[in-house]
């Protein structure tokens, strides 16, 4: 891997990895797998090449799920923690990454919404909502 690397890692931090920009592509996701993976409306999902990724710590932890009907879908995860983990596409040459998984570095953004139609009803674009420095106390 050449150029300037981007760090990630799992919630528990047993797994770590790097990767090197240009992306694939960086895009939205609302398809029913990745919400269901993401427990949201969307996957933030990137996507390098196998050249471009490297996992750097924890590969005994890494798992992965296929679902045996679907082409294109795969969830990886942390067997210690459970957090969504890059994983390898069934070709074996490009590496689909959690955005949210990337500890520092990550200055790109998403480039479009995949599967639009398939978001669910509740879904609403985060530039609509109110925001706030800090979860509401209860």
């Amino acid at each position: 891997m050449s150029g300037k690397s981007i760090r990630g890692s799992c919630l528990c931090g047993d797994v770590t990895f790097k990767l090197a920009p240009p992306f694939v592509f960086f895009q939205y996701c609302h398809c029913s797998r990745c919400r269901k993976t993401t427990g949201s409306d969307h996957a933030a999902n990137l996507m390098v090449t196998m050249r471009q990724f490297q996992w750097t710590t924890g590969l005994d932890y890494v798992r992965r799920y296929e679902l045996p009907e679907a082409k294109y879908f795969c969830h990886g995860f942390c067997r210690q923690c459970g957090s969504s983990l890059p994983w390898v596409t069934r070709s074996g040459k490009h590496v689909v990454v959690p955005a949210g998984a990337i500890d520092e570095g990550l200055y790109a953004a998403p480039e479009w919404n995949v599967y639009w139609g398939s978001r669910p009803g509740w879904a609403r674009c985060v530039s609509d909502l109110p925001t706030a420095d800090e979860a509401r106390k209860s």
